[in-house]
């Protein structure tokens, strides 16, 4: 397993940016990096769920708290 982590803030992007800005970092991951996506729109839970189960991608973990929602992708 990768300990390199990229962080990709999101906040204040609205649907469907943060997808679109993860898909392009995650070009340049290597297999088992993780990218930790912190996002405030509303519609970024559904739309990370969506887009790893597209991709064959690994959501390791997802958390909305008060500073938004995090998200934390392994790339496959």
């Amino acid at each position: 397993m990768h300990d390199q982590s990229r962080e990709l803030d999101c906040r204040g992007l609205k649907c469907p940016m943060p997808i679109v800005k993860i898909a392009q970092e995650a070009k340049s991951l290597s297999p088992g990096e993780l990218m930790r996506v912190v996002a405030s729109d509303p519609a970024f839970k559904a739309d990370i769920h969506a887009w790893v189960k597209v991709t064959g991608n690994e959501l390791v973990s997802f958390d909305a708290g008060a500073t938004g929602q995090v998200a934390v992708v392994r790339k496959k």
